[in-house]
């Protein structure tokens, strides 16, 4: 035993740094463990459109300048969005900045601080700059839109998508019987991605549902509110009577319009032998504050100066449309269909608009868009897209350019690269 124990010791001695080197691996496994759980709280996403666009000679093109010849169709390349997302979320609290590049320039578009309930973690509070809770396109990715853009009136009523202000959302357990709804409601600055002008702030509120059917469908639908105010920075203001806007005299300056509009959105999609199919639907209606050049939302960074230009008109909107997306079977794919109206002042059509002392102009004209188009995805993170827009206006031959239908349709070719 005496003679055998130099050779046990010599042993376990030479088993100690094998011992030392697991130890050691070990604690470089926890390290390295803790640190990918930090990252993997820590997102980057980013998608880039590149596109083609050609237009007839009246046409408004989403890239490039303006067209250089009046009386001829023309065409322009460039980079429509490129937009990078930056996220962290550790489980409870979310901050998010989104910035956009494209031949524009620079500028951002998310910026904001979220904080769920640490008990279902289905609620939620949104402080900053982000999507206005209303309907369903506006919070919808350009970069899965099946068109080329957003509807006609989500681009006039709700410029960048986005607002500065705060939401609550409120959800139950996805345990409770009640929990395929969801409300948002906050209060925005509505001024857009621009900073605040004033202490008036505007309401914005859905309700919403969305229930999955078996394994072969589902489907969605959605009430919204919008309820807020207009900065009128001059004396004078004008109503619609009859068919021609009566100018009010307010007595001041600095005096606010309202506006409100209701919404309605569905959804519904199914999986047959032909593939997926998608409608949805959207409609909205209300009072829009506009200036006499335009029935757009404000999106200034500072309150306009008090010149005539600057009068708010008050105009009883509506505007709605409609999409078929058919997935061909199981290949890459798809068709798209899309009908899209603005009707900007539904008190006042055809002839009418532009008549004598009526204070109606091309303004006050509606507009309607038939879209066509094709998706092809490479890949998860490559798609190409196809597609024209057939676009038609109101006719009056008292609006100069406006007598005939404008020569306007707008033919987009996009590749976009998404990661």
């Amino acid at each position: 035993m005496f003679a055998l124990l130099p050779s046990v010791m010599g042993a376990q001695e030479a088993d100690r740094p094998l011992e030392k080197r697991i130890d050691s691996l070990a604690t470089e496994v926890t390290a390295l463990d803790q640190v990918v759980r930090k990252l993997s709280k820590f997102k980057v996403s980013a998608y880039i459109q590149g596109q083609y666009q050609y237009g007839q000679e009246a046409a408004a093109l989403k890239v490039g300048d303006k067209n250089e010849n009046s009386d001829k169709g023309f065409n322009r390349i460039g980079i429509r969005r490129g937009r990078m997302k930056f996220e962290y979320n550790d489980g409870i609290g979310t901050g998010a900045v989104q910035i956009e590049v494209n031949d524009k320039g620079v500028s951002f578009r998310d910026l904001y601080i979220g904080i769920k309930d640490p008990w279902t973690k289905r609620s939620r509070l949104m402080v900053g700059v982000f999507n206005r809770p209303f309907g369903y396109e506006v919070c919808y990715s350009t970069s899965a839109l099946e068109s080329p853009e957003r509807a006609t009136i989500i681009q006039y009523f709700f410029p960048d998508e986005r607002d500065l202000g705060a939401m609550l959302t409120l959800r139950t357990k996805t345990t409770s019987p009640l929990s395929f709804l969801r409300l948002d409601a906050g209060l925005f600055a509505g001024n857009s991605i621009n900073r605040d002008t004033d202490s008036r702030k505007d309401f914005i509120g859905r309700l919403g549902a969305e229930k999955a059917i078996g394994d072969w469908g589902k489907w969605g639908a959605g009430f919204s509110y919008y309820h807020g105010f207009v900065y009128n920075p001059t004396a004078e203001a004008y109503e619609m009577r009859g068919k021609r806007f009566v100018k009010l005299d307010r007595g001041e300056t600095g005096t606010y319009m309202k506006r409100r509009y209701l919404g309605l959105d569905a959804q519904f999609s199914f999986l047959s032998s032909l593939g997926k199919t998608t409608l949805r639907a959207e409609g909205l209606i209300g009072i829009q504050p506009g200036i006499a050049g335009s029935s757009k939302s404000p999106n200034y960074g500072s309150r306009p100066e008090n010149l005539p230009e600057n009068a708010l008109f008050k105009r009883p909107f509506l505007g709605y449309f409609f999409y078929l997306i058919q997935d061909i079977g199981v290949s890459p794919f798809s068709g798209v269909l899309k009908y899209d109206t603005y009707d900007p002042n539904t008190e006042v059509s055809g002839h009418a608009v532009g008549a004598e002392n009526s204070f109606t102009s091309k303004t006050d004209l509606a507009q309607s868009t038939i879209g066509i188009g094709a998706i092809y995805r490479f890949n998860r993170h490559i798609r190409l897209q196809v597609y024209y827009e057939l676009n038609l206006n109101e006719k009056s031959s008292l609006v100069k350019g406006y007598e005939t239908d404008r020569k306007d349709n707008v033919l987009t070719v996009r590749l976009q690269y998404k990661f």
